[in-house]
């Protein structure tokens, strides 16, 4: 399963961007899927994720009320649309999936990764 990340960019404090995961010849409304970020000298942390079964969706504490995420099945695109940027939010932002239904807290389950797309939140 190759996941395909883009949308992120340089963005000034309290701006939007809208990051997109797809996967190219891989249906991805089978299956929940997660967005992960890393930030320099720091460990990857999960940021959101949503599920197959139920759409249950889960976000950091620090992204509630400020990140959204979606799919669009359609279009085989899941969508993290980020409001209220700050600049702890830089990071590289990755997409991955456990090809399973639900969304796992364990980052040691996800084994289908992109290639990262970084963001960077800077006045």
């Amino acid at each position: 399963v190759q996941l395909v990340e883009s949308g992120g960019g340089l963005v000034r404090p309290g701006g939007s961007l809208r990051l997109s995961c797809e996967a190219p010849g891989f249906t991805l409304d089978y299956y929940a899927i997660a967005w992960f970020r890393q930030a320099p000298g720091k460990e990857r942390e999960g940021v959101s994720c949503i599920s197959n079964n139920d759409g249950s969706q889960y976000y950091l504490d620090s992204a509630k009320g400020r990140f959204t995420i979606s799919r669009d099945n359609a279009e085989n695109t899941v969508y993290l649309q980020m409001n209220s940027l700050k600049p702890e939010d830089t990071a590289i932002y990755y997409c991955a999936t456990d090809l399973s239904t639900y969304c796992s807290p364990r980052i040691d389950e996800y084994d289908h990764w992109g290639q990262g797309t970084q963001v960077t939140v800077s006045s």
